[in-house]
């Protein structure tokens, strides 16, 4: 997989705690930064951190497609991306049987169908660079399905689906596509109520930072795919492979996680 020297960046969700310690990993080693947010403010308050001279911003839901469109314009008149990163998403722990219709659409709309509807949007001009990127922030939620996470687990099973399939359908082209899957991470991504019982489950939980490098790791890697953490990596081999003896071990976690859930 070539690598990308000096990338030219658009960068979803860079005001969340995750995007915003990529922004400033990745700020120093671009050739430009686009990046995208909902809040003007913080995302005006970030390029002035990294250099406005360098950094650029689109403030708008990309649910949208109008923010879409405006952010694959603002990327061509900057002479192209070969990095794209969707990184934006958004988490609801809730009992499924009352989660409400509208949340359940915004989540599987936020964190799958704005993504893969951004990246066709991104391909004609990832596809002019010799070398392009397509990295898709997931969620080691991707890969086990967890008690009060089902619309959000959902979200993350497919874009998951979709990295691979892309990846297959443009193999015979220089754009890579790829899956890069945190475990719990400590920022205000999530609720108090998932801080709680991932303390009292014992779950690890990472910096935004230590994210971020491990992000800059995966993108200089040859890997299609990286899941942080080994207990994390060694539950998903458990669940590809012997799925029920995850099924017994969450079972029996159910009493802590239906305490903290909300119903």
């Amino acid at each position: 997989m070539p690598d990308l020297q000096q990338p030219r960046v658009v960068l979803t969700g860079a005001t969340g705690g995750i995007g915003r310690a990529i922004a400033r990993l990745l700020s120093p080693r671009s050739e430009w930064l686009l990046l995208a947010g909902r809040n003007r403010s913080e995302l005006e308050a970030l390029r002035q951190e990294l250099g406005p001279e360098h950094t650029h911003i689109v403030c708008g839901d990309l649910c949208a497609a109008q923010t879409r469109e405006e952010l694959r314009a603002a990327a061509l008149a900057l002479g192209g991306a070969n990095l794209l990163v969707n990184n934006a998403g958004c988490g609801d722990f809730h009992a499924f049987p009352t989660q409400e219709d509208e949340r359940i659409r915004q989540l599987l709309e936020t964190n799958l169908l704005s993504p893969m509807l951004l990246t066709r949007a991104m391909l004609p001009q990832l596809q002019q660079q010799s070398a392009a990127q397509v990295i898709n922030i997931g969620s080691i939620f991707g890969y086990i399905g967890f008690p009060g996470f089902g619309a959000y687990c959902a979200g993350k099973f497919g874009l998951r689906g979709f990295s691979q399939s892309l990846r297959r359908e443009l193999a015979d082209t220089g754009v890579a596509v790829r899956y890069f899957a945190p475990r719990a991470t400590r920022t205000p991504f999530n609720a108090d109520a998932v801080t709680a019982m991932n303390r009292e489950l014992g779950n690890a939980e990472d910096l935004p930072e230590y994210v971020a490098r491990e992000f800059l790791a995966f993108l200089h890697s040859s890997d299609w795919e990286r899941k942080l953490g080994a207990k994390e990596r060694f539950f998903v081999l458990l669940n590809q492979l012997f799925p029920a003896l995850p099924d017994k071990a969450i079972a029996g976690q159910l009493p802590i996680i239906r305490k903290h859930l909300p119903l």
